[in-house]
């Protein structure tokens, strides 16, 4: 079963991207952070085995750091824009165009470092026996949806960013008729205090961590 894969994600520009970082990374620490996240995320699908592979950017996909990951791709990674419309609009526009094509499609955010290419490989081989798959986030919001075909209503008017929207997503499943699994639950790095669960690889954690102000 041919399977698409999605990363989502927002340019990371200074000012605009990890804005809640701000406080403890400032605006160029916090859009470099993003931009590292960004690129973690890029470098698990590449050690995929999905087709096609995008990566899906608001608002455009010309920052360099967008760039810079179709080249370490070696062309295995197309670069697309999210275009218009809230985030549940924007979302369901990518899956319902990946659908046209394959079988299934897994989008995954770039904020939650803990989606590794085995995480990835887990969520496909859930969506060979169920409707859709969810990595919830330990914050009450979602890390990865994977679909097998358009749900709409799991993304109509959406309270976004609340801790209520993976509660929220299993209402609407239900409520669509899907058959879905959840799989274990990673941390989004939204929050300074997020930093603590970066995984002890990280490059640059100490740096990071010394960034939080005292407890």
């Amino acid at each position: 079963m041919s399977t698409a894969l999605i990363v989502f994600a927002k340019a990371p520009v200074a000012g605009r991207a990890k804005t809640r970082m701000v406080p403890a990374l400032g605006e160029q620490g916090a859009a470099d952070f993003a931009q590292q996240l960004l690129l973690h995320a890029v470098q698990q699908a590449l050690q995929t085995p999905f087709d096609p592979l995008t990566l899906c950017v608001t608002p455009d996909a010309s920052h360099s750091a967008c760039v810079q990951a179709q080249a370490l791709s070696s062309g295995r990674l197309h670069l697309s824009s999210q275009g218009e419309g809230d985030l549940g609009q924007r979302m369901h526009r990518a899956l319902e165009n990946a659908l046209r094509h394959s079988a299934s499609v897994l989008l995954m955010g770039s904020d939650a470092p803990g989606l590794s290419a085995g995480r990835l490989a887990e969520a496909a081989q859930a969506l060979r026996r169920h409707d859709a798959v969810f990595i919830p986030a330990h914050d009450g919001g979602d890390a990865l949806v994977g679909l097998r075909r358009p749900a709409p209503g799991l993304f109509h008017n959406m309270r976004w960013s609340t801790a209520q929207v993976m509660a929220d997503t299993r209402n609407r499943a239900r409520d669509a008729g899907l058959i879905w699994q959840e799989l274990a639950p990673v941390h989004d790095m939204d929050e300074p205090a997020d930093l603590r669960h970066l995984p002890p690889d990280w490059p640059g954690r100490p740096l990071l961590l010394n960034a939080l102000p005292s407890p």
